[in-house]
């Protein structure tokens, strides 16, 4: 593969959004081609599991939710990013397996050892480059409910609930500095914007 795979990840209301409009930019200025995805989702079979994971209507148990997750991811992985690696194209992922991780892991209480082994086995790749967007959770759920409409099953959570995400996905990127990078998303969003095309312009400097 000679492509590379960056990762969006972050809580509620962190702005993943805005700043993967930034990095498409800055990645295409570079002369690369972007391919943009989403977790759950991203294929017509992933975007049918994510409709019925987000659903409030359903009542799912952890293992039920974690197994969804990557069953998506690894239609996901098989459809559309092995293939855009392949060519050299450049993947911009909102969310990938530190979400499992955070979300089942943290959230839910899952075993970290089990997900890792879906994450070997399913999804079979990591990402080259992770950005977490790290956000206070009173701030990301406000953040969140000013967009209006319904929130989904999991947006329903408890803050206590969203505190163990959070520590989790910071756990993470402890662990693996050479992947991660934290960009404090409390800022407005010019400023998160700017951290992070500066945080990937040093990064591809590396890979020249």
């Amino acid at each position: 593969m000679t492509g590379k795979l960056i990762t969006i990840e972050g809580g509620e209301g962190a702005g993943k959004s805005t700043v993967i409009a930034g990095l498409r930019a800055a990645i295409e200025a570079r002369g690369h081609e972007v391919v943009l995805t989403r977790e759950p989702g991203g294929t017509p079979v992933g975007e049918a599991i994510r409709a019925l994971l987000l659903d409030p209507a359903h009542a799912l148990a952890a293992e039920t939710e974690l197994l969804l997750m990557f069953a998506a991811r690894a239609q996901l992985v098989r459809e559309l990013i092995r293939p855009a690696l392949a060519r050299g194209a450049f993947v911009v992922s909102d969310r990938f397996t530190d979400a499992s991780f955070a979300y089942q892991g943290g959230g839910r209480g899952i075993d970290m050892g089990r997900i890792a082994e879906l994450e070997r086995w399913a999804a079979g790749i990591k990402p080259d480059l992770t950005f977490l967007l790290d956000l206070g959770v009173e701030q990301g759920l406000a953040r969140a409910r000013s967009r209006g409409g319904e929130p989904d099953r999991i947006e329903r959570e408890h803050n206590g609930f969203f505190e163990r995400v959070r520590a989790a996905y910071r756990a993470r990127a402890a662990a693996e500095p050479q992947r991660f990078r934290v960009i404090d998303a409390g800022q407005p969003a010019e400023a998160v914007v700017a951290a992070v095309r500066a945080a990937l312009e040093d990064w591809m400097e590396t890979l020249a």
